[in-house]
């Protein structure tokens, strides 16, 4: 009888101790899982360049102007590209890809190779990059595409009769509004993603270049099928705001007043508006799928 009590009262002794784990095993589960859950968008919005980079510092920094003039050769070229390209037709993507890499790699050590204001934008609003250094990145690429348009037409003029047309962009088809505004912000939405996630590949110059060729690329080829087979329409999709203005998207002619300034709000809409707006929802887009996916 002496022996049987020890073992009655470690039995119990080993159940007591038992329950009271299982408890505190079940209850860090639960504390983990509310824990991954509320933490799974933490820092979404958070900044991901260096905060000390404001107006006050930005300008003393050398290397902010190598930046600067980096953004104004890549947008050169890449609009002199986009220009040719006009003229020799759909059938030189293939072209246009390798050169797309080939500029990509030449300026990336300069800026980052953004090249592009949807692009820009979308760095902005996903806080990739200041404001001031945005800014002033947009302002390089206008300066550039201008450059582009400066050295093609200079060219055209040397011709004379001869000499094709520089390339501008066709009018918009009465009722074609909405069509086209809708090609060029989903297609800004598809070159922001893709840029988003070449961006994950940085160490890697080359392969950062060719996802972004093959973004440009992509949405050259899908967006001129649609707009010829599908809609009927003779429509350019440039995806470039900067490159865009130098095509002579606003018109030069109307009625009045009204008409002309109805014109420049349309292309305006069209060219640079939505696809400013369809870089920054890109961007968010890659963003929001790293985050659920707990992509490091």
């Amino acid at each position: 009888m002496a022996t049987k009590k020890p073992k009655s009262s470690a039995k119990s002794k080993t159940v007591k101790t038992t329950k009271p784990k299982t408890k505190k095993v079940e209850h860090a589960e639960v504390i983990a899982s509310k824990t991954t859950s509320k933490s799974c968008l933490a820092g979404f919005f958070s900044k991901k360049y260096e905060e000390k980079e404001s107006v006050l510092t930005i300008f003393k920094n050398h290397k902010f102007y190598g930046a600067l003039l980096g953004e104004v050769i890549g947008t050169m070229l890449i609009t002199l590209l986009l220009f040719a390209l006009s003229l020799m037709g759909l059938s030189s993507i293939a072209t246009y890809s390798f050169a797309v890499i080939a500029i990509f790699v030449g300026v990336y050590a300069f800026s980052g190779a953004c090249l592009n204001p949807i692009i820009t934008v979308g760095m902005m609003a996903t806080r990739r990059m200041s404001v001031i250094r945005g800014v002033m990145y947009i302002l390089a690429e206008i300066v550039g595409a201008w450059l582009g348009w400066l050295i093609f037409n200079s060219f055209q003029l040397a011709g004379g009769d001869t000499a094709y047309a520089v390339p501008a962009m066709a009018e918009v088809a009465e009722g074609k509004f909405f069509v086209i505004a809708m090609i060029e912000m989903l297609s800004a939405i598809v070159v922001a993603f893709l840029y988003a996630r070449a961006l994950k590949y940085k160490k890697s110059i080359f392969t950062f270049a060719a996802v972004v060729a093959g973004a440009f690329a992509f949405v050259m080829v899908v967006s001129y099928v649609i707009s010829a087979a599908f809609l009927g329409l003779n429509a350019n999709f440039i995806v470039n705001p900067a490159t865009a203005l130098m095509f002579q998207i606003f018109p030069t002619a109307g009625a009045n007043f009204g008409e002309i300034l109805g014109g420049i709000c349309q292309a305006l809409s069209i060219y640079v508006l939505l696809p400013a707006l369809g870089g920054v929802i890109g961007f968010y887009i890659s963003d929001f799928a790293g985050k659920l996916s707990a992509e490091d």
